[in-house]
């Protein structure tokens, strides 16, 4: 038989809530983000393999920090790099001419795994590839944080102060932006590149200075969006300063915006330094960068192809991984980005609730014998109102009285 429904169950005014919002109860907004990207799993495998190739680059052939980075003979007349520089633990360096071993092909193996004297292969001269590709992703990483963290800091900075004060400060910094929008960055970037093509450093914050503007306009118009919100006028009431709505009401509410942001224009300074590079203004002789490997031996592409493979491919790999990042964090910024809950994980969240818990519900008929008594029962109450009202006593079709 059926088991009634009661009902003095207990209601739960929790159940009222979605699934996704039982899933994040009790969450802050920074956990909400972290546990979206964390979640993301291509933004992830992206994360790993970026920081795979920054240790990979900065631990394999070493660095230099400071100096020009031209070639100069110390007292016993080898050629060392201007400044100071932290070995690694590969043996060698990216402008020594060394022996040609294998016909200058790579002597990478995969099975069985062997890197060999030259795993990336040499050119003509005998230079190691593994190296020079090692120390032009060191220029190119550097490029790209440098970049990212001087675009992000005067884009934020210029577009806040634009769509929070409006008026006059507002025309002025949106004109100064236009004038620094119809520069060419290919031009300038070449004239900077060869007056300090030997400076990473150097070169990336020149890109950064240039890179901004985007970010400006994208942060002026959240700011001129957030700014007439009510929890700003519940602050301005407060006494809050400008400074205290800034940077503590209004800047986080826009945070997913600055970061996606800034993730595209680093994608877009790997892409940017390599062309220069290539086309010969940016990174200089004797240091090296991914474009310019690529343009020193573009004439070689048919015979010696692999001298192509490798700067290409972390060219590639590096603009990659920042883009999926960026997916990534946009995703996670973003409330309307919620992940479908399976079916199973909302069979759980149903059943954990207390008056669900307390209600068993029968969807037909416990017996085969008790299916035609209930048809006629329901039947005859459909067209006769209740059974007391009708003298009926309920019985079964087919009994005698």
């Amino acid at each position: 038989m059926a088991t009634p429904i009661p009902t003095d169950a207990p209601q739960d005014r929790g159940s009222e809530q979605t699934i996704e919002q039982k899933a994040v109860a009790g969450m802050s907004q920074g956990a909400l983000v972290r546990r979206r990207f964390f979640r993301h799993k291509l933004a992830m495998t992206a994360l790993v393999v970026l920081v795979l190739i920054i240790l990979l680059a900065f631990t394999s052939v070493g660095t230099v920090i400071g100096g020009t980075g031209a070639l100069q003979a110390d007292a016993s007349g080898v050629l060392t790099i201007n400044g100071w520089r932290i070995p690694g633990w590969w043996p060698l360096d990216w402008w020594t001419a060394y022996p040609i071993v294998n016909g200058g092909q790579p002597t990478l193996t995969l099975w069985p795994f062997s890197l060999g004297e030259h795993p990336f292969g040499q050119d003509t001269l005998g230079k190691d590839v593994f190296a020079q590709v090692m120390r032009g992703t060191q220029q190119s990483i550097t490029v790209m944080f440098l970049v990212g963290l001087v675009s992000l800091i005067v884009g934020v900075s210029l577009g806040a102060v634009s769509g929070y004060f409006r008026g006059w400060s507002d025309s002025l910094i949106m004109r100064f932006t236009d004038v620094i929008i119809i520069i060419p960055i290919i031009v300038l970037g070449s004239i900077m590149g060869k007056l300090f093509g030997g400076n990473a450093f150097v070169f990336g914050l020149f890109l950064g200075i240039l890179s901004w503007t985007g970010l400006a306009r994208l942060v002026r118009g959240d700011f001129l969006s957030l700014r007439e919100r009510e929890f700003v006028d519940a602050a301005r009431v407060a006494g809050a300063s400008n400074a205290r709505i800034i940077f503590r009401h209004i800047l986080p509410n826009a945070v997913g915006v600055i970061i996606v942001n800034t993730t595209l224009l680093m994608s877009a300074a790997v892409l940017t330094e390599a062309a220069l590079s290539f086309l010969g203004f940016g990174i200089q002789y004797p240091d090296v960068s991914l474009g310019q490997i690529i343009s020193e031996y573009r004439e070689a592409f048919r015979t010696r192809p692999w001298l192509f493979w490798w700067p290409g491919l972390f060219i590639i790999l590096l603009a990659l991984c920042i883009n999926f990042i960026g997916d990534g964090l946009r995703d996670a910024f973003d409330p309307r980005q919620q992940a479908k809950v399976s079916r199973r994980k909302a069979a759980r969240a149903v059943a954990a609730i207390p008056s669900v818990q307390a209600v068993t519900m029968v969807e037909g008929p416990t017996s085969a014998s008790d299916a035609p008594y209930i048809d006629e029962f329901t039947d005859l109450g459909e067209r006769s109102g209740p059974p007391d009202a009708r003298g009926d006593r309920g019985d079964r079709p087919g009994d005698q009285p």
